[in-house]
């Protein structure tokens, strides 16, 4: 599932930010360092993972530790959608 979630943010960043896919982005480089997101980015980021992941994203959380890089925002989905997903039976 993890796999699944990167590769949707990864495709979403370089469709909506990066546009050259030739471009070698680093999963730890910061987003907002190498310039490639702003503060509307970061908006339109938030709406994009709120409805493809279905989670809320409250604005508390809307910090560079959660959003700054795609390790960063793989991460931070991968805790809240934990949370929904019910613990396998064992």
């Amino acid at each position: 599932m993890q796999d699944q979630h990167d590769s949707l943010i990864k495709a979403f960043i370089y469709d909506n930010f990066v546009f050259d896919e030739t471009v070698a982005l680093d999963p730890a480089e910061s987003l907002l360092d190498a310039g490639l997101i702003d503060s509307t980015g970061v908006l339109e980021l938030v709406a994009f993972l709120e409805e493809s992941f279905a989670i809320t994203i409250v604005d508390a959380e809307i910090i560079p530790e959660n959003l700054d890089s795609l390790n960063a925002i793989g991460a931070y989905v991968a805790g809240k959608t934990a949370v929904k997903e019910p613990a396998s039976a064992a």
